[in-house]
């Protein structure tokens, strides 16, 4: 790829993120913003400042099959998540810190607040974090979560899906986004992936099935790359379920 002369940021395109009301999910109108959006130049704290290294983090921290487990693996199906962080130039990014939260295989969050009657795993916290390398590759094992309710209209119903948070220059620098599966029925109902109009944009939130990385006669394999910024970029939320 030819060398490319960019600015620090990009204009965000504000076009490829859904509204920020949109009154089929209820929660937009509790946290909709009633004043335009401001663009606001980036301070130094948010290009420079601390950041984790690779002896920062845990041997079995990307393993969140044995990571919290006190008794034996938790229940569930077994599956394996790599893919790549891309700028909207396809540069790789490394050294992301990328912290992972999700539902156990019942759908319910080891969080105070979750009261969903699913039982919770004692094998099971639900948490990660890995770093991209030179390559902008990441990997993480993991249990598939499972769907659960959440009242909006009524009862509805969350696909499975992965959170993921990612660490840039500096801890001011955090995107939030999260992951569906491909194939989940539930993706297509769901009040929160229908705030997104665009349906390129949805497709950029689907893990895919790749079985030329699967572990044989154990795990499954998906693929999720990210991109971050621009028309090609991974939409990006805060403060979803």
């Amino acid at each position: 790829m030819s060398a490319r002369s960019t600015p620090a940021f990009d204009p965000r395109d504000r076009q490829w993120h859904p509204q920020a009301l949109v009154p089929n999910y209820n929660s937009t109108r509790l946290r909709s913003p009633s004043e335009p959006l401001l663009q606001m130049p980036p301070s130094v704290s948010e290009v420079s400042g601390p950041v984790f290294g690779h002896n920062e983090l845990g041997a079995l921290d990307a393993d969140m099959i044995r990571n919290a487990a006190v008794s034996g693996d938790p229940v569930g199906e077994r599956i394996v998540v790599s893919g790549r962080v891309l700028d909207e130039y396809a540069r790789p990014q490394a050294n992301v810190l990328i912290e992972v939260w999700q539902a156990n295989a019942g759908g319910r969050y080891r969080h105070v607040r979750d009261g969903y009657l699913a039982p919770l795993d004692p094998n099971f916290s639900g948490y990660g974090r890995c770093m991209t390398d030179s390559e902008g590759r990441y990997t993480f094992r993991t249990i598939r979560p499972g769907p659960y309710p959440f009242p909006n209209n009524g009862c509805a119903w969350r696909p499975a899906h992965v959170h993921l948070s990612l660490f840039g220059a500096s801890f001011a620098q955090r995107l939030v986004t999260q992951f569906y599966f491909e194939g989940d029925p539930l993706i297509s109902r769901c009040a929160i992936v229908n705030t997104i109009a665009d349906p390129k944009a949805v497709d950029q939130l689907v893990a895919k099935l790749d079985m030329d990385a699967q572990v044989e006669f154990d795990s499954l394999a998906y693929r999720f790359d990210i991109v971050l910024r621009g028309r090609n970029g991974t939409w990006f939320e805060e403060g979803c379920s």
